[in-house]
């Protein structure tokens, strides 16, 4: 019998279109819920405001980048090839940013904001206070952003340098659409992981879950990749994704044997 790879099956598709819908169906809630729109606007205009500080910050040293990857060349026929390298650099220092944005965010404001987004979407989901250990807020705030660096910002950085390889090594085509799926479930999961490490469940097996579960996360993390819009979508991305924890939570309790 031969081996057969892994395939996309039917019911990694109808996961992977689950995870588009909590992420609209999050977005939604969010969007008609008072607190939940104030603190997902809140969310959204520190990163926006990080996002482009930090690009007028590293867009100032732009073209002392840029000479001393390739000085200015002085004939014509090769200077059209620099300021196209120009504008692709510009491109890709504003991604930059815009990602230094986001873990900066996420180390000293969002992660508070997505916890508290998510217990407030678990209090009206279940019509009871939110879930917590028997441990202080400072111990699960604490813990909360220590889970950031394994969680998100690792992940981030490694696929930065995937798609940083892309520019240098044939593979370049397969690695820049390999990179920002990778980025995105990631991001997906930095969501779906709150509720269960609010309750210092171990890492490994909150990685186990993630991995069971990867066509969904790519779902969800799909609305991500669109410019602009994945700001949007990030700030009230911990709704969905606390829906999406409490109705797998209460599957599982009603079919244990699954």
């Amino acid at each position: 019998m031969r081996p057969t790879l892994w395939r996309f099956s039917r019911d990694d598709l109808m996961s992977l279109l689950s995870g588009i819908r909590y992420n609209l169906q999050g977005l939604w809630l969010g969007l008609r819920t008072p607190r939940l729109l104030a603190l997902g606007m809140l969310r959204f205009f520190i990163v926006a405001l990080l996002a482009v500080g930090l690009s007028w910050l590293i867009l100032a040293k732009h073209t002392d980048i840029l000479s001393m990857m390739w000085p200015q060349p002085e004939s014509a026929w090769i200077l059209w090839a620099w300021y196209l390298a120009s504008w692709i650099l510009s491109l890709l220092l504003m991604g930059v940013a815009a990602v230094l944005a986001y873990v900066l965010a996420q180390l000293f404001f969002a992660v508070f904001i997505m916890d508290l987004m998510s217990r407030i979407t678990e209090t009206m989901a279940t019509g009871q206070p939110a879930v917590a250990p028997n441990a202080s807020l400072m111990t699960q705030m604490a813990f909360l952003v220590r889970q950031e660096l394994p969680r998100n910002i690792i992940p981030i950085l490694i696929t930065l340098i995937l798609m940083g390889l892309g520019w240098f090594t044939p593979l370049g085509p397969v690695l820049t659409i390999v990179g920002p799926m990778v980025a995105v479930i990631f991001l997906a999961w930095d969501n779906t992981d709150i509720i269960p490490a609010r309750q210092l469940l171990p890492f490994g097996q909150r990685f186990k879950t993630l991995g069971a579960t990867l066509p969904f996360h790519l779902g969800f993390g799909l609305p991500f990749l669109f410019p602009v819009l994945n700001l949007f979508f990030l700030s009230f991305a911990p709704v969905g994704a606390t829906l999406y924890h409490l109705d797998r939570h209460k599957d599982a309790f009603l079919n244990p044997d699954h």
